[in-house]
């Protein structure tokens, strides 16, 4: 009688066997030899601990294969990877900064380059006060490199790679001046007037102020004076008779007036058909203004005789500016006429009067012919002295105001019938100026 037992033990006879290495081993222990179904005795390659198995298989050649490529792969892209960082990272170069060889990496750009080497000696320019003193001495412009000659702007200095062989230069950057306020003064032009030769004296450049200048410093507060930094243009004054050419033509000017004189005057002029040249006084102007108003429409023309006929060399500059310009005003407001022509009284008006009020003037009309008039002389006397120097281009000085013009009166006509009778054209002083060659200004 036997007790129950494991269906699955052995119960024959046992046999020792030797594996592959020689080793015994015990009857019922598959060899490594053996060849059997996975979870049965003699199965190969399984070792079973409770439910932990391992497996142990041999790798598919197609898999070894696609390990290989992809190892081969991964050397080919380090290798490619490695060759790019040398050629365009790693890789030394020579340039020459200043005729001195100078090793680097072939990715150097400008700005490391510079950087690493001090700037090669160079230095940054100083910041100058307005008058030289320096108030910075880093303050300048930034030193200037230049790569094969061409000077490379501090903005691309991080952009520019420095090439392999490269000839490069590094000068010190330029020094700059502090921002400044400029002070503008007038420098007063002068003038360059000769009265000599004419009876016409004519202003021919208007005078110009230049420019004299102060700097002062925005940072220091420091001045300089700059002098002037735009010279004064002189005002021109000439002197000449005009006198047109093929011609004889004749100006009868009056001055003084208007008055109570200037009608009947005007009533001859109209009868002869002659135009005429009226100087008048400022203050007359205002109490005669409708006569003025006449000389105006019957073509006359009229001009400034001063505002109260002072001796114009005697004023002072502001009082002499002063007559002349009431003078004008007055005129325009009695005739209309803006009119820059004067005839100072007694034809006075030197260099110093040009020079203090040239600038309100276009000129001031003198004359050719003195019938001395103002004497009384008689109207025959008046007739014969302008007869006996009468000439192409005169301009003859009569009066309309200032006293009594009766012998004025009487004579004008007979001047007139006479003057025509020797061919003579009257003019006024416009006219005779237009017609005659032009006043030029010689070197």
């Amino acid at each position: 009688m036997h007790d129950s037992h494991d269906p699955n033990a052995w119960n024959g006879p046992t046999r020792n066997t030797r594996d592959s290495r020689g080793a015994q081993i015990p009857e019922g222990v598959p060899s490594d030899g053996d060849a059997g179904t996975p979870g049965t005795p003699g199965a190969p390659e399984e070792l079973s601990f409770g439910t932990a198995v391992r497996m142990r298989r041999r790798m598919p050649l197609w898999m070894r294969t696609m390990f290989v490529i992809l190892a081969l792969g991964l050397i080919a892209g380090l290798a490619a990877g490695f060759s790019w960082m040398w050629d365009d990272h790693w890789r030394p170069i020579n340039v020459t900064v200043n005729n001195q060889v100078v090793r680097t990496r072939v990715d150097t750009t400008l700005d490391i380059l510079l950087k690493k080497n001090d700037d090669f000696g160079a230095k940054r320019g100083r910041l100058l006060a307005i008058d030289g003193s320096v108030l910075d001495e880093h303050g300048g412009k930034a030193v200037v490199p230049a790569i094969g000659g061409q000077a490379i702007p501090e903005s691309d200095w991080s952009k520019m790679v420095v090439p392999d062989h490269a000839d490069v230069t590094v000068d010190s950057g330029a020094d700059v001046t502090e921002a400044h306020t400029v002070i503008k003064r007038a420098e007063p032009y002068g003038a360059d007037v000769d009265l000599r030769g004419g009876a016409i004296q004519m202003r021919l450049r208007h005078g110009k102020d230049g420019v004299a200048e102060t700097w002062v410093g925005k940072k220091s507060g420091k001045k300089v004076d700059k002098g002037v930094t735009k010279k004064p243009e002189d005002m021109i004054v000439r002197s000449y008779s005009p006198r047109p050419e093929g011609k004889k033509v004749i100006a009868l000017t009056f001055d003084d007036g208007p008055s109570k004189y200037s009608a009947p005057m005007l009533d001859i002029l109209k009868s002869k058909g002659v135009k005429a040249t009226f100087f008048d006084l400022g203050q007359q102007s205002k109490e005669f203004a409708s006569a003025e108003k006449r000389m105006v429409a019957e073509g006359h023309e009229v001009a400034s005789h001063s505002y109260d006929h002072p001796n114009m060399p005697k004023l002072n500059r502001d009082a002499l500016r002063d007559n002349i310009t009431k003078g004008f005003e007055a005129t325009k407001e009695a005739s209309g006429v803006d009119t820059k022509v004067l005839r100072s009284p007694y034809g006075a008006f030197g260099v110093q009067q040009w020079k203090d009020a040239g600038d309100l003037i276009d000129m001031n009309v003198l004359w050719d012919i003195d019938t001395l008039d103002w004497k009384r002389p008689g109207a025959d006397a008046i007739h014969d002295n302008i007869m006996q120097h009468a000439h192409n281009g005169a301009i003859v000085l009569m009066h309309d105001g200032g006293g009594d013009r009766t012998q004025d009166i009487e004579a004008l006509p007979r001047i007139i019938d006479d003057l025509r009778a020797q061919g003579y054209e009257f003019v006024t002083v416009k006219q005779l100026i237009e017609m005659s060659p032009k006043l030029e200004l010689k070197n």
